[in-house]
């Protein structure tokens, strides 16, 4: 059996967008570094990053990664988040679809968004 090699976030995390005037953008972002924040606005979306993968097999390899990142296994994930371990199996390899509703489960069990998913 798998055993968990780091500890499991416990704090959930929040996206914040905001506009203001660019000369205030380095006080900004300083100021919300001192709370806790990551400047992610240098991030690219994963398609982009990882080119060769198909549209198919990458919602499975964002999953995959997430619960890795969250040091899951399939079946410690597969309670959590009330899915299958068979599905989330199926999943990462590409060979079932992920779905809204299980994209939304997942993402709320992952500690992220579920958009990455679909």
């Amino acid at each position: 059996m798998l055993e968990r090699t780091k500890k499991r976030h416990t704090n959930k995390t929040v996206v914040l967008t905001f506009q203001g005037p660019e000369s205030n953008r380095q006080a900004a972002v300083e100021s919300l570094a001192r709370l806790g924040f990551v400047d992610t606005s240098d991030s690219i979306p994963w398609r982009e990053a990882f080119p060769d993968i198909s549209d198919e097999q990458g919602p499975g390899v964002v999953l995959r990664a997430m619960r890795r990142r969250e040091g899951l296994t399939q079946k410690e994930l597969s309670n959590v988040a009330d899915i299958p371990q068979g599905h989330i199996s199926a999943m990462e390899r590409g060979k079932m679809k992920i779905g809204v509703a299980r994209a939304k489960k997942l993402g709320k069990a992952l500690n992220g968004g579920y958009r990455v998913f679909l």
